[in-house]
């Protein structure tokens, strides 16, 4: 899954090239870029699918010249990851009525690949013998308030428990208590399940999906598909994977890992993955002096100098024409200075 806005990394990412296809860590590779070299050791490559929107079709196409444009599954607009799901699902239940489907986004930070790569392998043995829908859950290992959490049940087959319940992001204190309980895993966004569990699941949680998709069933991986998506796509709900299905369905299981996993989602988040001062200073694509400073990001462009004095836990991050200065721990505020921006100023700022 490689559609998204990246809004909370703004003005590093923006709509026009959002998080996805930026290389955070200086290795000369995007994190799409990552993800792909992450999944063809573990799939043969021509079984990668990429759902992106039309926009970024040509950003993902030279990013990766060597995916074919049958694999590029291009959405007309956004509609969440429930749509964007139910579209792959069809295709690649088109091409093969029995695979078995990993689903990732693009833009998460694996440390330890190989430890990932046989979770991977473990999971796609595990949905191709049961009917269930497989989701990765991470050990948490701090009271984190940016992640959804997972409730496990005692139910463990091969060392993959039932789901419970699913949680969204809560308070700190609440995210203090899942931790002491043991019960509750980071909810990782990666899924694994068979494409006729999966569509199974649509039928019976989303039946306004299914309805629209199976009128033009037989245009899946055929000329017809990409115009029948186009006219199809923007009358599908609006709805996330975990709300629509996961959160509803009663064959939910999860496999908890341990592979060195961050969304990426936050800046926070980046903070805690990147390499740090003796202060926990971080600093990317840029040099840096800090003075008097502690517990801060800061992200630039065009190798920039930057100083910085008498700062504790902020953002400091510039990108073209825009720079944001704002306390990392207020961070989940970018989204509405993105929409206040956009409202006083107009497109080219967002």
């Amino acid at each position: 899954m490689s559609g998204g806005v990246g809004s909370r990394f703004w003005p590093f990412s923006k709509e026009d090239k959002p998080k996805q296809f930026l290389d955070f860590f200086g290795t000369g590779r995007s994190l799409l870029q990552s993800t792909y070299d992450r999944f063809r050791k573990i799939v043969p490559p021509e079984n990668i699918y990429i759902v992106t929107n039309d926009a970024y079709a040509g950003m993902t196409r030279q990013q990766l010249p060597e995916v074919s444009d049958n694999q590029l599954l291009l959405e007309p607009l956004r509609r969440n990851t429930g749509p964007a799901i139910a579209f792959a699902s069809y295709r690649i239940h088109a091409a093969d009525p029995d695979a078995n489907i990993i689903v990732a986004p693009s833009d998460h930070l694996i440390l330890r690949e190989e430890q990932f790569a046989a979770d991977m392998r473990s999971g796609l043995a595990f949905v191709a013998e049961n009917p269930v829908l497989l989701t990765l859950g991470i050990k948490p290992s701090r009271p984190e308030t940016g992640y959804g959490y997972i409730q496990v049940d005692g139910d463990n087959r091969e060392g993959i428990c039932k789901v419970k319940a699913f949680t969204e992001k809560p308070d700190i204190d609440l995210a203090k208590k899942f931790l002491e309980s043991g019960e509750f895993m980071w909810n990782s966004g990666i899924f694994l399940w068979n494409v006729n569990s999966i569509l199974e699941a649509f039928r019976r949680h989303l039946p306004d999906i299914v309805q629209k998709f199976d009128e033009g069933k037989l245009f899946f991986n055929t000329p017809r598909e990409k115009q029948f998506v186009d006219e199809t796509f923007p009358f599908c709900p609006n709805i996330s994977i975990d709300y629509g299905i996961l959160e509803k369905a009663d064959n939910v299981f999860v496999n908890i890992s341990d592979f060195g996993w961050s969304d990426l989602g936050t800046w926070g988040a980046l903070h805690e993955v990147s390499d740090r001062d003796d202060s926990n200073n971080a600093s990317l694509h840029c040099k840096t002096l800090f003075v008097e400073s502690n517990d801060n990001v800061v992200a630039m462009s065009d190798d920039k100098l930057v100083v910085i004095q008498g700062l504790d836990d902020y953002i400091v991050a510039e990108s073209d024409n825009v720079l944001l200065i704002c306390k990392k721990s207020e961070e989940q505020r970018i989204k509405h200075f993105v929409t206040d921006v956009k409202f006083r100023y107009g497109d080219e700022y967002v």
